[in-house]
C-alpha cells in the first residue's frame, strides 16, 4: 500500500556500514542505472532503477534480483516462457548466463552477486 513514507507500495530494505561507489553504472542509453554498494562483509550489491522497456543482460557471477518496486517479466537463457515479478518478488540468474527483462512499470531493484 502506498504512503508518504513508502511511495507506490515499495518494499523497504536497508544496509548499514556500507561503501557506496559514486559513479553510476549506466546501461541501455541511460534507461537502466544503478549504484554499487559494498557491505562491511565485502558483499557487492547494486541498487538500481529500470525504465519501461525490454533489455538483455549477461551475468558473470550468479545473481539474485529483488524487485522492490514496479512490475517486470523475465525470461532466463534457454527458457521458453516469461515469468512475472513485482515488488516483493525475487528471481535468480545463474553465472555465465543471460536474461531478458521486460519492464512494465518503473522498476526499482537490488541485485545481489555471488
Amino acid at each position: 500500500m502506498a504512503s508518504a513514507d513508502n511511495p507506490q507500495g515499495a518494499s523497504t530494505m536497508s544496509f548499514k556500514n556500507v561503501e557506496v561507489k559514486t559513479r553510476a553504472n549506466v546501461y541501455h542509453d541511460g534507461k537502466v542505472t544503478s549504484r554499487t554498494v559494498i557491505t562491511a562483509d565485502g558483499e557487492m550489491k547494486t541498487l538500481g532503477v529500470m525504465l519501461p522497456g525490454t533489455y538483455r543482460f549477461s551475468t558473470e557471477a550468479p545473481e539474485r534480483i529483488d524487485v522492490t518496486q514496479g512490475h517486470c517479466r523475465v525470461k532466463l537463457a534457454d527458457a521458453q516462457r516469461w515469468n512475472d515479478h513485482q515488488a516483493g518478488d525475487s528471481f535468480t540468474v545463474p553465472g555465465n548466463s543471460h536474461f531478458e527483462i521486460e519492464v512494465v512499470d518503473l522498476l526499482d531493484y537490488v541485485c545481489h552477486f555471488g
